[in-house]
């Protein structure tokens, strides 16, 4: 029996069979996010060292993996319905792998920023598609855990920019971008034929079509605006950590780099972790918990020099951009039951609102440290105070919710 025909055949197969898809996608987050974007930051020095770009030029290209991200969050549904998910998954998997081999050229900045731009359409594609195409396949009690599983491949990635990346400079820059593009090659090899067929996925969404769904767009509105804080917040931390270490703290980029490897090994633990949280407490009580959390270690970078402290909140803080994805994918759930493709819309805004604030918000960050004079806890305090508002629009909303319905029926009566 071939692979496809399994996953759409009775429950005898099913719950093995639905691991290579939890596999393929874990391995599409991997290379499209996890290495395609985090794999860039300690290449930086080197990029400028070897002469390959200026340090101004270096920066620019950091950014166009960005925009490519929130370029490719806003055509990943088009694109898929033309082309089935299952083919667009393989082709920004193969994109992002010869994007990787043409890195390896430098052959001009405008030759760069293209693939790089094109490497961050692949990763928005992929977000956006990735859990809509797996977990319809998933029983309803894992789902959690299986996105966790999936977005794994963010921590891998992460971590992999703080040791693997580092290794492979030992043999030269050009060598690094093509050990990159071949382990992608592999990954994008081992799960061709890992994704779900068409059929089967419209066996599903068939039957989520038939099941009777009504939801609240004012509790879907409020998940734009949450997961959109959520980026405000957490942008501080990705982009500034290192710089805060070696330079706000006089330790060095020695030193910077290592906390930087602690954020790997926390983002290892946070799709998975947060996944599971979200199955067994619920998305809501996830998001609220989860959110508390971010609040208190955001600001505890705001007050703290002491760098053993700061060692744990770095360990702490580098779960959070992996793990909110698994936690707020679990929230959609909950909001947009039953409804494979409604879920896939609203996910896809939602993935969407964060890569347009994430890229506005780091632009803004890097507006107020230059106007501030390279004040990183002026950064960190306004993240912490942007993962306040998390908490206030979710307290918030249900009772706003709950007025509006009461004044509905009133009037009705």
């Amino acid at each position: 029996m071939s692979f496809d025909a399994s996953l759409s055949s009775t429950s005898v197969t099913g719950r093995a069979a639905v691991w290579w898809p939890i596999f393929a996608g874990f391995s599409a987050s991997l290379v499209g996010i996890g290495l395609a974007r985090f794999a860039y930051t300690p290449l930086i020095p080197p990029l400028i060292q070897a002469h390959w770009f200026a340090a101004s030029d270096v920066v620019y290209l950091g950014a166009a993996n960005l925009a490519g991200y929130l370029l490719g969050a806003l055509l990943g549904r088009p694109v898929a319905h033309r082309l089935t998910n299952a083919l667009t998954l393989r082709a920004m998997m193969v994109l992002v792998t010869v994007a990787f081999l043409a890195c390896a050229f430098p052959v001009s900045v405008a030759w760069f920023f293209f693939w790089r731009l094109l490497s961050g359409v692949a990763g928005g594609t992929i977000m956006v598609l990735v859990a809509a195409t797996v977990l319809p396949h998933v029983p309803a009690d894992r789902k959690g855990l299986a996105s966790g599983a999936i977005f794994l491949g963010l921590g891998v990635g992460i971590a992999a920019s703080g040791t693997l990346v580092p290794l492979l400079l030992s043999f030269g820059l050009r060598n690094t971008w093509i050990g990159i593009a071949v382990l992608s090659a592999a990954l994008t090899l081992a799960t061709w034929r890992g994704w779900p067929s068409a059929r089967a996925s419209q066996v599903h969404q068939s039957h989520a079509a038939a099941v009777a769904n009504t939801h609240d767009a004012l509790t879907v509105r409020v998940l734009y605006a949450e997961y959109a804080l959520m980026a405000l917040g957490l942008v501080p931390t990705m982009v500034f950590l290192v710089d805060f270490i070696a330079r706000g703290l006089g330790a060095g980029a020695h030193v910077g780099a290592s906390y930087w490897i602690l954020y790997g090994a926390g983002a290892i633990f946070g799709a998975p972790v947060y996944g599971f949280i979200a199955d067994r407490f619920g998305g809501r009580f996830a998001v609220r918990t989860l959110s508390l959390l971010q609040i208190v270690v955001v600001a505890a970078f705001a007050m703290s020099s002491n760098q053993i402290v700061i060692g744990v909140l770095t360990l702490v803080v580098g779960s959070f951009p992996p793990g909110i994805v698994p936690m707020m994918l679990a929230r959609v759930h909950e909001v947009v039951p039953h409804d494979h493709a409604e879920q896939h819309r609203v996910w896809s805004r939602v993935t969407t609102t964060f890569a347009a604030f994430q890229a506005i918000a780091g632009y803004a960050y890097s507006a107020i440290f230059n106007a501030s004079g390279g004040n990183h806890r002026l950064l960190f305090a306004i993240g912490a105070v942007a993962l306040v508002w998390v908490l206030i629009v979710d307290y918030v909303a249900p009772h706003i919710s709950r007025e509006r319905v009461a004044g509905e029926n009133h009037n009705n009566r």
